[in-house]
């Protein structure tokens, strides 16, 4: 198996340590931004929204990087990162779908215009910072309660493609809220396999 995107894409991050929990051999070649379009023909036939990561499994390709990290996991029938029993699957797949979704767009305008350097209005930039911190406090509540991981006791794919959002929030550079609870399990965090290498590397 191979991925397409570069290392700097927080979405590519999150597969690679994905691949890293899995001990799995992930190939990774470099498109998009200075590297290989994702806009050639080629790439869009893969995926039409011309977007990096897309996994090659042979002939099959599969983009949108958390069904990527759902599909390594059930490869490796890797039960414990994605859980076979219904409600504990939908548990972590609800998780992972609030990050994809609420999550990271309550920090795009925020985090484009002082990481990115896109143009906002400082309301907008205030905003946007202060949406960040609200959606990081719900993150904050859900770990005060279980004390340990995302969904409870074990480590499963929502820490890890939340891992990468709240590294995200930590670097940039805002006027953050204080949250013990997610300090504590970032701590936690960082004695999994990959996590220096792809998820605390200095990288936005």
């Amino acid at each position: 198996m191979k991925l397409l995107g570069r290392l700097t894409s927080i979405n590519v991050r999150k597969v690679m340590w994905t691949a890293a929990q899995l001990d799995l051999d992930l190939y990774r070649e470099d498109w998009g931004a200075g590297f290989r379009s994702p806009q050639e023909a080629g790439y869009l036939a893969m995926n039409p929204n011309g977007l990096i990561p897309v996994l090659v499994d042979g002939d099959f390709t599969l983009w949108e990087s958390n069904t990527i990290c759902r599909y390594l996991a059930t490869q490796r029938y890797a039960t414990t990162l994605l859980p076979t029993e219904a409600r504990a699957r939908a548990r972590v797949e609800q998780w992972m779908d609030w990050q994809a979704g609420e999550l990271n767009n309550s920090w795009r305008v925020a985090f484009m215009a002082l990481v990115r350097g896109q143009p906002a209005t400082p309301e907008a930039i205030a905003a946007g910072v202060a949406s960040w911190n609200r959606h990081m406090g719900m993150l904050e509540a859900q770990l005060a309660r279980t004390g340990a991981h995302v969904c409870g006791d074990d480590f499963t794919l929502a820490d890890i493609v939340l891992g990468l959002s709240t590294q995200r929030w930590k670097n940039a550079p805002i006027e953050r809220v204080e949250l013990p609870a997610v300090q504590a399990w970032m701590q936690r965090l960082g004695s999994r396999p990959g996590f220096a290498e792809f998820v605390d590397n200095g990288m936005p």
